[in-house]
């Protein structure tokens, strides 16, 4: 997203990076080490600042949301990131396999 598009856009995109450490910390009710602990373990990538500061967007913030529950339910924070990473892959070849069956029921004669 470029500082061309309007706020508007960027207030209705889940990627925009609109949440700094601190906030994004608050708003989950967790620490910044928390957030540092799980980008280690790379289930989040936060995006930079130009001053090398990290911003999370709301999608990041759900999937570390996500993995809270599960270490506040007792997983080792590794074991957390890992259920939701295959959470996410699970999501996304569910959400693939229900469009080629659409796919598949609008045109029959393709048999691929």
């Amino acid at each position: 997203m470029t500082a061309d598009t309007p706020l508007s856009g960027r207030l209705d995109d889940d990627d925009y990076p609109a949440y700094t450490m601190g906030r994004a910390a608050e708003m989950l009710g967790t620490t910044p080490g928390f957030l540092r602990a799980i980008g280690e373990a790379r289930l989040i990538t936060p995006l930079r600042s130009e001053g090398g500061h990290r911003r999370y967007s709301r999608y990041q913030l759900r999937i570390a949301a996500r993995a809270r529950e599960l270490v506040d339910q007792g997983t080792p924070i590794e074991a957390a990131c890992r259920i939701v990473i295959l959470e996410d892959q699970l999501e996304e070849a569910q959400r693939i396999n229900a469009e080629y069956r659409r796919a598949a029921k609008e045109d029959p004669d393709s048999s691929s």
